[in-house]
């Protein structure tokens, strides 16, 4: 697997997480509402998919990082 792939997968990785946290982040806004009209929420669910999301994307975002330090040290090398 390639520097490049790493990385791709990287972002892709923190765009997953993004959307995740999103749909979690409005589950958690509309929890009251949906209690109100009757219906069941999984609020405890929602937190931790929210914290699990928020994981992802900071993984991800180290991952980012250690390839630009990968790649940097490459370019240094061959410079």
């Amino acid at each position: 697997m390639g520097v490049l792939s790493v990385q791709n997968e990287a972002i892709q990785g923190i765009q997953r997480g993004l959307d995740s946290m999103r749909k979690n982040a409005s589950e958690i806004a509309s929890a009251d509402q949906l209690n109100k009209a009757g219906q069941e929420t999984d609020l405890e669910g929602a937190l931790v998919g929210l914290m699990q999301s928020k994981t992802q994307v900071q993984a991800s975002a180290k991952v980012v990082s250690a390839v630009d330090n990968v790649l940097g040290s490459i370019i240094d090398i061959r410079a």
